[in-house]
């Protein structure tokens, strides 16, 4: 080889070379292509319950000598943030990704009574300011996590990408129709005072994927009650999809805290207290501490505001249904007998409405 003027040609080291890793690895593709499951072999397969890797190393490879740190991670202990569903989680959210721009039928959106259009901006302007919080929050923790736990952060990432289309596609139907974006509503000031205090990642989950989000979600999931176009049915639609995946990685995170580190049962426990706390104040006197956004909602439900009552109605159809879907989402994440053993309340609320 010429010799280039001004550089020494130095050996081949090919160190790089020494398999430090398992060798041999042949992941076999499924029915849905090759998924994070499908790699998920040998000892590349398995999370420590603990890790000491601040580098940035990928999980499985060779340690580099004399590496130094290139994140401060908080969140080293598998059972802080692991649930045995990511990687199925992950794949979800990236075949059902959508588009706001073109998956919206927004041609079918056709002039609506003044009445009808200021509540439809004034709940997107509030859905606007939760999905806000909802892709926030979670991306503070991401950085957080060593990369050894790789699974549960991608499933974070696919959050906070859902939650910023979440933003733009309400904030398009509020400039969509001769309306615009109201008065910020506040309401979500509370939630993210307590979930902004959480002081580990599953205190912040148990706030914002059990009981926040999870609220949220059955509003999606209702919203062919107030949807007056097809392109609303859409929106309402897709993004409960997309809640739906973030509302289980809560759940499925949850069960296996319980499991794997049950000296945090009651820690848990008081987080989900102070979750019913609020549920229980918002419906103790809800015809005497209407928000703007709850408002919107019952003139959207009835039809107009010369329909409120009726809207009104269907309004706490809604908050009932957000009470009973919340204590099988906690019934599913290991916590039901709170429900059997007189801590919580919820249940009698829901039985002294249907009397």
């Amino acid at each position: 080889m010429e010799q280039v003027e001004g550089f020494r040609e130095e050996p081949l080291k090919l160190d790089w070379m020494d398999r430090q890793g398992e060798w041999g690895m042949h992941a076999t593709t499924s029915k849905q292509g090759l998924t994070l499951a499908d790699i998920q072999i040998g000892s590349y397969g398995d999370a420590p319950d603990f890790s000491d890797n601040m580098t940035g190393r990928p999980r499985g490879a060779g340690v580099r000598n004399n590496s130094y740190r290139i994140g401060g991670y908080s969140v080293r202990s598998k059972s802080e943030i692991w649930l045995d569903n990511a990687s199925f989680l992950y794949e979800e959210a990236l075949q059902r990704q959508w588009s706001s721009a073109t998956d919206v039928p927004w041609h079918t959106i056709e002039p609506l009574p003044d009445d009808i259009e200021e509540a439809e901006c004034e709940l997107a302007t509030f859905l606007t300011e939760v999905e806000f919080v909802a892709g926030d929050v979670p991306a503070r923790w991401i950085s957080q996590t060593t990369p050894d736990y790789f699974e549960p952060r991608n499933v974070l990432l696919a959050q906070v990408m859902d939650e910023s289309r979440h933003m733009d596609v309400f904030r398009k139907r509020a400039l969509a129709n001769g309306g615009g974006l109201m008065q910020a509503t506040g309401g979500t000031a509370g939630v993210v005072g307590s979930i902004d205090l959480a002081r580990d990642f599953t205190e912040m989950s148990s706030r914002l994927h059990i009981s926040g989000e999870g609220a949220v979600l059955t509003i999606f999931r209702m919203g062919e009650l107030m949807a007056y176009n097809e392109a609303e049915k859409a929106i309402y639609r897709l993004c409960a999809q997309d809640e739906a995946r973030h509302v289980a990685f809560g759940v499925m995170h949850m069960r296996y805290m319980a499991e794997t580190a049950p000296e945090r049962r009651e820690e848990i426990e008081c987080y989900l207290d102070e979750a019913e706390r609020q549920i229980l104040a918002g419906s103790q006197n809800p015809a005497g501490a209407q928000t703007a956004s709850s408002e919107a909602l019952a003139i959207l439900l009835g039809g107009g505001k010369d329909q409120y009552d009726e809207g009104f109605r269907k309004l706490m159809a809604i908050r009932k249904r957000q009470v009973q879907e919340y204590i099988k989402r906690v019934k599913s994440a290991g916590f039901g007998e709170r429900f059997e053993n007189g801590r919580s309340n919820l249940l009698g609320m829901i039985q002294a409405s249907a009397a």
